[in-house]
Order: C-alpha cells, then sequence, then structure tokens
C-alpha cells in the first residue's frame, strides 16, 4: 500500500503537540512536531511507540514498511527525509529511541 493509504490506517494523532526522541542518556534527539510536513511521521512513530514500547531495529524495520514508497525515495536522496533516514539508522546502529509525548493542550 501507499503511504498515505497506510497513514489512514493508524491511530488518530489530533491529541499530541509532537513526540520528543529520546537517546539511551534521556537526552531529545529529534522532536516530530504535528504540523504540516511533520503529521504523517508523527502518526508513524506514535504507531510504532504503541506498539513496540520504543524506536528498536523492529520497530524501525516496520515503520520503513509504512513509510512505503517515501523509503525507498530516502534511501535514494539521503537527507531528504530526515524522520525515515534516522529509523535506517536506528537499524544500522542497534539504537533504542524512548518516545516521549508532548499533548496538545
Amino acid at each position: 500500500m501507499a503511504f498515505a493509504d497506510n497513514l489512514k490506517q493508524l491511530p488518530k494523532v489530533s491529541h499530541l503537540a509532537a513526540l520528543n526522541l529520546l537517546d539511551a542518556e534521556g537526552a531529545t534527539v529529534a522532536t516530530i512536531e504535528n504540523k504540516p510536513g511533520q503529521a504523517g511521521s508523527l502518526a508513524v512513530y506514535n504507531h510504532l511507540a504503541q506498539l513496540y514500547g520504543s524506536i528498536n531495529g523492529e520497530a524501525a524495520k516496520k515503520g520503513l514498511e509504512l513509510y512505503a514508497e517515501h523509503a525507498e525515495d530516502a534511501r535514494l536522496n539521503p537527507g531528504k527525509h530526515p524522520n525515515i533516514d534516522r529509523l535506517t539508522g536506528v537499524i544500522e546502529r542497534g539504537e533504542v529511541l524512548r518516545v516521549k509525548q508532548v499533548f496538545a493542550v
């Protein structure tokens, strides 16, 4: 399925303002905001965190599947899709990122 179709299957994220991604030391390494251009990634990462408890290798592989055609574009154009590049990095480096939800008020 295409990314747009996959997004329709994911839980809604209107209750979130953002997600903070934390490294093993608890430092914020990235923030994905609920705004145009990032809302799809917010939905993907939130879904992965709900399913796997963190962004680990298994979650990252599932994430690349959900990104569908955009994952291939990211592979061919490093830096164009940083949230997809991050998943590839998690797999390559064996990282685990914790996810902290920032709720909308």
